[in-house]
């Protein structure tokens, strides 16, 4: 399986409201709470390191989750916000000045 890259969407509005990241689409007007590990992934979502990287790495320490079960819930919740056009998903890096389109 070649690696998942994954970059936040530029038409998306973000802010950090009592501890917890809410995201709206522009795309259509989806109003998205992440919980504790998709306000990681969202973070972390730079477009350059892979989302296996980031389960690794950010997630199974420290919500001690084994990394099978985490990279599946993982690219299930971002298959979910690709679909309202909030993240940018490619098997390639993602440079941050590519357009904003869909996901490749």
């Amino acid at each position: 399986m070649s690696p998942l890259y994954i970059a936040r969407a530029t038409s998306i509005a973000a802010r950090v409201l009592d501890g917890e990241m809410m995201i709206m689409s522009a795309k259509d007007s989806t109003l998205f709470t992440l919980n504790p590990v998709g306000t990681i992934i969202w973070q972390s979502a730079d477009g350059q390191t892979p989302l296996v990287e980031i389960v690794e790495q950010k997630i199974c320490p420290e919500f001690e989750v084994e990394p099978a079960e985490a990279i599946r819930d993982a690219e299930s919740f971002v298959s979910d916000l690709a679909g309202h056009g909030i993240l940018r998903v490619s098997d390639q890096p993602i440079s941050p000045t590519q357009s904003a389109g869909g996901t490749t």
